[in-house]
């Protein structure tokens, strides 16, 4: 509000605040609050706070003894309370002033928990549908009380005056807007029923609403929060808790999980999503604070971890930030966030101990989400890495399954390493699980702590290159020729060449290179291309040491066999290239450049020899 200009004051002299309302409005809509609609969270706020100030004065008072009204028909918008009103002196105090609460006078500030609000500017949200603000209201602190009315308005003037409490005979709180004509979206009394049920579905207090037709208003929080209600038998509440769910999230819940910490009042249930989601996709949580909808996109009240469920709470002691759209980062957040944690460990415990078929299923659609939480859970680790799935050279199994088999694992660094072995890792009889992805390899070495009897390594070309049978000493002389050709076609990447046999024999050749390695030689090439001289000379002969690639050709192969004995220099270099071009594909990984080239080079030559050959 725009105060009264003030005289120059002498040089070091305490000077006010201009406020002007205006702006602060602006600054409310476009920074503080995420939409216009947050006005009848902040009245039916104040209205709630206000019986909870009334209850204080009149504890016998049946919980239901006090209730909220909300009236809509098109022109006007209209919340009132049985609360514990206000004074005339209270109305200057803090309907005039901004940024001052009544819940921090009056000996209320000791009772600040028991209240939704901390902050005194709710009000002039409302300024965010309407031009002018009335406020009735006649305090149920003093016996006798007159009522007295407030009209604010958007240019910062109010005007306050005394009325017979026959204006308002009962103790409490009117407040009415009139909206503005670009505020229909929100005060049209279908919305405003909409708004109310959203933010206040568990408020504690009856609440109801009339649309303006005449007839009798509607409740809109008929029944207490699901959790809170009695139920015949346990698979009656299991079943409410889940449909309660479908209908606030829309999906069916996997399982639900019910949450109590009554250190901190808080009740509510987390939905197992049926399906699996992305990693690092951290839905919303639903958060009520004291009944009242604080947000729907609470990420901070889970760890990250945590992403296969969507919780929707209702907490006494959380601490809502000052747009009361999200909560405030503090020690009490963190313990409830570890809190909850430890709940949902729990349930993964549980499950894992009495429902194998749900079990079953969790893994299925989340075992990203375990993965992450065993590698740094012990606990979760012993109960669940067995059951766990992997991409073994078996398919799809998990590591119970496949420790039976393989008392040696082998578990590969990359995705593409263990592409380019797994065939034929398979038919060598080689237990080898994929560690590309995330957390993979990292729990597979862990598997010795949970079965002893299996021992896990690294898997390196040399460990696959053992396990290839080497050809007889003729055949590797007969081919000696053709392979010192086909080494000096492909030095240019590093790669050497050897004739083995293995299985599958319609695979001719197997390129074995790790990312690591092509990584080190590039690496070495561009500084030894940037050094040049002595330091040049040293590089090279570093670079001469480094991982080389290897292109195993397999003697099994009649591709292999009919190339290995060709006299032509030009044609065994070309088929050498074509062969590695192959493997490459076959590797799956990114071709370099000088990689797609040679692919093309070698294919057009093969096809004019073979062009030439016929004519």
């Amino acid at each position: 509000m725009t105060l009264p200009e003030t005289p120059l004051s002498p040089a070091g002299a305490d000077r006010t605040f201009q406020v002007d309302l205006r702006g602060l409005v602006d600054l409310l809509s476009h920074h503080l609050y995420s939409s216009p609609r947050v006005y009848l969270r902040e009245l039916l706020q104040n209205a709630v706070d206000a019986l909870t100030a009334r209850h204080g004065l009149e504890p016998a008072a049946p919980a239901d003894a006090f209730g909220i009204r909300l009236y809509a028909d098109g022109s006007v918008v209209r919340v009132e309370d049985d609360g514990v009103g206000l004074t005339e002196a209270d109305v200057h105090t803090f309907l005039a002033t901004i940024g001052r609460s009544s819940k921090r006078a009056d000996g209320i500030a000791e009772q600040r928990a028991d209240f939704i609000g901390q902050f005194g500017i709710g009000l002039l949200s409302c300024f965010l549908v309407a031009d002018e603000i009335h406020v009735l209201s006649r305090s149920a602190r003093t016996p006798g009380a007159p009522a007295v009315e407030w009209r604010g308005r958007g240019d910062g003037s109010y005007t306050v005056r005394t009325l017979p409490a026959s204006a308002r005979p009962q103790p409490g709180t009117t407040v009415t807007l009139t909206p503005r004509a670009d505020a229909g979206e929100w005060t049209r009394p279908l919305q405003v029923q909409a708004l109310a049920r959203h933010f206040g579905s568990l408020l504690r207090h009856p609440v109801s609403f009339d649309g303006g037709t005449g007839g009798p208003g509607s409740a809109v929080n008929p029944e207490p929060a699901p959790w809170a209600r009695t139920y015949p038998t346990p698979g009656a509440r299991s079943r409410a808790l889940a449909a309660y769910g479908e209908d606030v999230f829309g999906f069916t819940p996997l399982d639900t999980i019910e949450l109590d910490l009554p250190a901190v009042g808080l009740k509510g249930i987390a939905c197992v999503l049926p399906e699996a989601v992305p990693a690092g996709r951290r839905h919303g949580h639903r958060v009520h604070v004291k009944g009242m909808l604080l947000s729907e996109q609470a990420q901070e009240i889970l760890p990250e971890w945590a992403f296969f469920v969507r919780c929707v709470v209702d907490a006494e002691s959380l601490r809502p930030t000052a747009s009361r759209e999200s909560l405030y980062e503090d020690d009490t957040l963190a313990a409830v966030r570890d809190a909850l944690a430890e709940r949902l460990r729990a349930w993964i415990a549980r499950t894992a101990a009495s429902d194998p078929e749900l079990l079953g299923r969790f893994l299925q659609a989340h075992h990203l989400a375990v993965k992450s939480l065993a590698v740094h859970d012990d606990e979760i680790l012993r109960m669940l890495l067995p059951w766990l799935p992997f991409e073994t050279t078996d398919g799809h199994a998990t590591l119970d399954e496949f420790a039976r088999t393989h008392r040696t694992v082998l578990v590969t660094s990359s995705v593409e390493e263990f592409r380019q072995v797994a065939a034929i890792a398979s038919a060598a009889g080689l237990g080898v699980v994929n560690g590309g992805y995330t957390y993979d390899r990292e729990l597979v070495h862990r598997l010795p702590e949970i079965r002893p009897e299996v021992s896990v390594a690294d898997l390196d070309p040399a460990t696959l290159t053992a396990h290839l049978d080497p050809v007889d000493r003729e055949t590797e002389l007969a081919a000696a020729a053709y392979l010192a050709l086909a080494r000096d076609a492909l030095a240019v990447f590093d790669c050497d060449v050897a004739l083995r046999t293995f299985q599958p024999a319609s695979a001719p050749a197997l390129l074995l290179d790790s990312r690591e390695a092509r990584h080190e030689r590039t690496r070495s090439q561009l500084a030894r291309e940037q050094q040049g001289g002595l330091w040049g000379d040293i590089l090279g002969h570093l670079r001469q040491e480094a991982p080389r690639a290897q292109l195993i050709l397999n003697q099994l192969n009649p591709l292999v066999r009919t190339a290995v004995t060709i006299d032509e220099p030009e044609l065994a270099r070309t088929s050498a290239e074509a062969l590695y071009g192959q493997a490459a594909m076959l590797s799956r990984r990114p071709l370099r450049p000088a990689e797609s080239s040679l692919i093309n080079r070698s294919f057009l030559d093969l096809l004019a020899h073979a062009l030439r050959k016929d004519s």
